[in-house]
This record gives structure tokens, C-alpha cells and sequence, in this order.
């Protein structure tokens, strides 16, 4: 083995090194994530041994007569739009506060933590239960508190379902997010923030000029993990709702699951996720370059 190391330049044993994991990620991750964009091409229903290219039919029936794919699509949208804002504001909020020295702090993280470690099945059922109409945490306090009038179907209504499924997700990612941003604000230099002191500088001062831009990275890892996770939920929602009422908390993830796994339709399915993936990396991108460019004006 010796012998083999002193032959080798230490570029190629690096190569060596790591191509054991390179062949475990072509295989479990760049091979399938071929393989679909295949199948988004072809119609096959999981049975026949072989599936039937259709070029581009696959996309052509989604985007002109499915209609539960733009209620999907738009529902989405605006689930993204939230996801990547409202939970991660609190987590900031969060971790400015549990950044202080205040008592039992690593105890009040871990219980924030907490839910994000959780399966996000058991979370499902958790809150299901906590909407139930009839026994649920939630409807028993309006009771007790004597407002029936406020009393709603969480998840049966429309109008509202969405948004309750929305809460459930936002309460179990928020202790992630808080995690990412409390490694940042301690990873700020503390000789920044005393020289910013000495010179007068307030708390505001000090966390528009020091605090902030430091946590820059913080913000991007923050930022790109949100959007991954809201573009692809997918267990919260089956497991609260499965896309109803009516399709109302529908969601491409969810969508592009029915059409392979309950419908059949494989290659729909397919294109949809392709279409997910197309989404992901129009947002991510351009996100990324900003934020490259922005670092280089600091520097």
C-alpha cells in the first residue's frame, strides 16, 4: 500500500480518496435525478415493463388541462414566499435573544430545537389533533374562553387550510433556522463590537455595521435551506390534510406524489418534479450570484 501511496501524485490520491463517495452520490443522487427527467418524456403507469416516449406530452397535458397542477403551482408560490420570511424573522428574533446571557438559555434553545427533530409526520398528527373541530386543543380554548363564534373547521375550510398547515410548518422549522443564525452571531468578531463600543457606536449601530454583514453567510445558508424544504413539502401536508379540502393545500411536491404513486402516471409525475426542479434553481441562482456580488462590494 506504501508503495502504491509513493507512486501516486497527491492530486490522485485525493481523487482516490473521495471516489468511493463520488460513486455513492452519481448513484443515489445524479442517476435518479436523470433517470426522472427521463421518465418526464415517457408514459409509463409502474407495471409495463417498459415505458413509451411521448416527447413533450407529458408537459403539454399539465400546463394545458390540469388544473389542479396551477392551484398546486400558485399554492406553492405563495407557501414559499411565507416559508422563506415569516419563520425565519422569528428565528432571527429568536436567536438575537438567546444569544444573551440570560439563565437557562441552552435549555429554552433545545426546546425550540426540538420540534424540528421531530418526524414531520408525528407533527402532522400533533397539530391535526390541535384543529380537531370537535376535541382540539384550539377550539376547546375558544370554548372555555367563551368565544364559539370564532370556532372554524382549521382544516376543512377552504379558505383557511392552507394557512393552518402553514403554521404547523412554520413551528417546526423555526428551531432550525434559529439554530443557523445563533452559530453566525457567535462567529461575529468580538473585537469588532468592542472597537464599535469604544467608539460610541450604539446597539443599532453595532448590528447594522458589524452584526449584520457578518451574518451574511448565516442568511444565504439560511435562505437557500428554507426554500428547499418549503418548495418540497410534501409530509406535512399529506399527513394533515393530503392536499384537501378540494385540493386547497395542494402542493407541487404533493402533486407530482398523486400522479405517480395514486394516479399511475408516472411520467406526469415526473414532469412535474421537473418542473419543481426548474423552479428551485430559477430562484436559487440568481439568489446566489446576488449574494456573491454583494460580498465582493464589502471586500
Amino acid at each position: 500500500m506504501s508503495k502504491l501511496k509513493l507512486s501516486l501524485s497527491p492530486s490522485k490520491q485525493g481523487y482516490l480518496m473521495i471516489a468511493p463517495a463520488m460513486i455513492a452520490y452519481l448513484l443515489f443522487a445524479v442517476y435518479p435525478m436523470v433517470d426522472v427527467v427521463h421518465m418526464s418524456f415517457s408514459s409509463w403507469d409502474g407495471l409495463e415493463a417498459h415505458s413509451t416516449f411521448v416527447g413533450l406530452e407529458n408537459y403539454r397535458a399539465i400546463f394545458s388541462s390540469d388544473p389542479v397542477f396551477w392551484t398546486a403551482f400558485f399554492n406553492t408560490i405563495w407557501w414559499t414566499l411565507f416559508a422563506v420570511t415569516i419563520p425565519n424573522l422569528f428565528s432571527f428574533v429568536l436567536a438575537l435573544g438567546l444569544n444573551q446571557l440570560i439563565p437557562g438559555r441552552s435549555v429554552i434553545r433545545a426546546l425550540y430545537y426540538l420540534p424540528y427533530i421531530i418526524a414531520p409526520i408525528a407533527v402532522a398528527t400533533i397539530w391535526k389533533w390541535m384543529y380537531d373541530p370537535f376535541f382540539g386543543l384550539f377550539n376547546q380554548i375558544l370554548t372555555n374562553l367563551g368565544r364559539q363564534n370564532w370556532i372554524v373547521d382549521w382544516l376543512g375550510d377552504q379558505n383557511i387550510a392552507l394557512w393552518s398547515v402553514f403554521t404547523a410548518y412554520s413551528w417546526e422549522q423555526i428551531g432550525f433556522s434559529m439554530v443557523l443564525f445563533l452559530a453566525g452571531l457567535q462567529n461575529v468578531s468580538k473585537t469588532l463590537l468592542e472597537a464599535g463600543r469604544i467608539d460610541g457606536a450604539g446597539r443599532w449601530a453595532l448590528f447594522r455595521y458589524v452584526t449584520l454583514p457578518a451574518l451574511k453567510p448565516s442568511i444565504t445558508i439560511v435562505f437557500i435551506l428554507s426554500l428547499i424544504n418549503s418548495l418540497r413539502a410534501f409530509d406535512i401536508v399529506y399527513g394533515m390534510t393530503g392536499g384537501g379540502p378540494a385540493q386547497s393545500t395542494q402542493m407541487l411536491a404533493m402533486w407530482a406524489y398523486t400522479q405517480s404513486m395514486q394516479l399511475g402516471n408516472f411520467g406526469r409525475g415526473a414532469a412535474i418534479s421537473v418542473i419543481l426542479l426548474i423552479f428551485t434553481i430559477a430562484i436559487i441562482v440568481p439568489y446566489m450570484k446576488w449574494m456573491a456580488k454583494n460580498s465582493r462590494e464589502v471586500k
